[in-house]
């Protein structure tokens, strides 16, 4: 990657999942995948054609997911994951930028891997916001 880490999947939290995949398909004509409980129930969204590994055969495009809202604020509200060479280092200037990193999803606060997919953790910018981060395995060129 160069100096500039891309937007490359972006989330958005669901009271009823179903309802919300019935929504984006119909009105947007995006394929929807539910995961199992192992996932969290998340939902994997493709926003266009993809080849068979899951990944987006056109350039400016981004695939998605859904989540279940839950009691906490944080999740209350979509995001971006922006994609980084090396999560560690990412981490580093995150928290030199003034950030806070939360974690993944395991309760240790460590982050997340996604089988497949790569390393995911969750940080917080200045503004309050909950971003993204993700050292992909093998998915950027």
């Amino acid at each position: 990657m160069d100096n500039m880490n891309p937007v490359v999947h972006f989330e958005m939290p669901a009271e009823d999942l179903g309802r919300m995949r019935m929504f984006y398909e119909k009105a947007f004509g995006w394929k929807t995948k539910q995961m199992d409980d192992d996932m969290g129930n998340y939902v994997v969204v493709n926003t266009g054609e993809t080849d068979e590994k899951g990944m987006l055969t056109k350039t400016n495009r981004i695939n998605g997911g859904f989540y279940e809202k839950t009691s906490d604020p944080l999740s209350n509200h979509p995001s971006v994951v922006i994609a980084v060479d090396d999560l560690e280092k990412a981490i580093k200037k995150v928290k030199e930028a003034g950030g806070k990193v939360i974690g993944g999803m395991k309760k240790d606060g460590t982050p997340d891997d996604i089988p497949n997919i790569g390393l995911y953790i969750s940080i917080i910018d200045t503004e309050g916001n909950r971003v993204g981060m993700l050292e992909p395995k093998g998915m950027m060129p």
